[in-house]
């Protein structure tokens, strides 16, 4: 097991905060402006049209097929429409979207510069927040859902920890909207977003898209009323395991860099806001040419440590779907690729990517945020998955269901 920093150690601010945030919103024209356009990135690009990760700009079809087998949303739509019903109808004018709504792919994981749309699950009655929470729990798997809980609490842990930020480091400073209407029949969908949390879930018929997801935390360990709260043991834990496990004269073929430190970095990967990430916010369009080792070269025992890995990822889903989604991505196993950057001892920050035609995770430390150490450490993670060639938000799903069942259109 790797060494856990202790809360007691962690470097905490003597000053107050710099950052321009009041009440949940970043007031982006005070920033530096390089900060400024790094965390406006989802803002500004979230009306381009979508094309989804692709390796050279163009994405590849056929990979993902509507079986209309799978996990049944009737839980998940019973829910939905038990959270609308009970909202005042001026709420609900803002609270659920059209399907083919723009506000889909407009997310960030720092604090918005705009004014959200969804509801914000702080200002909501306590029974209203409760049937929004229901409709995430009913369409992750109870491990997904804790995990989606843990790092909303350790964002309420940061602002405790800090004493500063109270009114955005909060347990529930997110939006919540639905897309479409709830139903078991056509596609409907629901965001969730703000700092450290930002989930796309689409059903479409029995299949389920959980994809973007964005889940950090700073700390991963909770303190004081938080004790006990921990998020990314096994996203860190799992990892190092495969990275321990691989042949150090193939070092060649995965290891993108032995080191996190930004003296050690080309500059475009040593900021303090994307750090090693590519797949962020406003990254819906990202080319990405594949890196790292490919999983079918792994000896078994190699590759069922890298399938357990993505395990951790795909288990936010519920159980048949995880499963479906795992298939899929064994499928492609001869491209998939496995990276590496930074050490694999106890101590040491890294980065790490899963890049397959039908999934991409990164893993990344950081160094401080609302904390004051300079470069990346464990205890401040952030992880993201996409759908590549086309299928974050449901899209490519989305898009057959809507050629065999309307003509090629989305329906109202």
């Amino acid at each position: 097991m790797s060494h856990q920093r202790h809360p007691g150690d962690l470097p905490l601010p003597t000053a107050p905060g710099e950052l321009p945030i009041v009440d949940s919103h970043l007031f982006d024209d005070l920033l530096p402006t390089e900060a400024a356009f790094e965390l406006t990135a989802g803002l500004r690009r979230h009306r381009e049209p979508f094309v989804g990760v692709t390796e050279d700009g163009t994405p590849r079809t056929g990979l993902y097929r509507l079986d209309g087998a799978g996990t049944s949303p009737d839980s998940a739509v019973m829910a939905a429409r038990a959270y609308l019903d009970g909202l005042a109808p001026h709420q609900r004018a803002v609270a659920a979207l059209p399907m083919d709504a723009p506000e889909w792919r407009l997310w960030t994981n720092a604090i918005p510069t705009w004014h959200p749309k969804g509801m914000r699950l702080e200002r909501l009655e306590a029974r209203d927040r409760d049937r929004a929470l229901a409709v995430i729990q009913a369409s992750l798997s109870p491990a997904g859902y804790a995990q989606v809980r843990a790092a909303m609490a350790l964002n309420a842990n940061l602002g405790e920890l800090i004493d500063d930020y109270r009114d955005t480091l909060t347990e529930f400073a997110y939006w919540f909207t639905v897309f479409g209407t709830p139903s078991g029949d056509s596609p409907w969908g629901w965001q969730l977003m703000g700092h450290h949390v930002d989930l796309h879930c689409v059903f479409v018929g029995g299949q389920v898209v959980l994809a973007p997801v964005f889940l950090g935390a700073e700390p991963t360990t909770g303190t004081g009323r938080f004790e006990g709260v921990q998020a990314f043991g096994d996203e860190t834990e799992v990892a190092l395991a495969v990275r321990r496990s691989l042949d150090p004269d193939r070092e060649g073929e995965f290891l993108m860099g032995s080191s996190l430190r930004a003296r050690d970095l080309p500059p475009e990967l040593a900021g303090p806001w994307n750090g090693r990430h590519l797949a962020g916010a406003g990254s819906d369009n990202l080319i990405l040419p594949p890196e790292g080792i490919v999983a079918a070269s792994l000896s078994p025992d190699q590759r069922d440590g890298l399938v357990e890995l993505i395990r951790v990822y795909l288990d936010r889903l519920p159980g048949t779907q995880a499963e479906r989604t795992l298939a899929l991505v064994r499928e492609h196993f001869d491209e998939t690729r496995f990276a590496w950057r930074g050490g694999h001892d106890d101590e040491c920050a890294f980065y790490y990517r899963i890049h397959s035609p039908v999934l991409l995770v990164e893993y990344d430390n950081h160094p401080g945020v609302f904390l004051t150490n300079p470069e990346p450490a464990r205890f401040h993670v952030h992880t993201i998955v996409r759908a590549p060639n086309g299928n974050d938000y449901g899209r490519d799903l989305l898009a057959q269901h809507y050629r065999l069942h309307h003509g090629g259109h989305e329906a109202d």
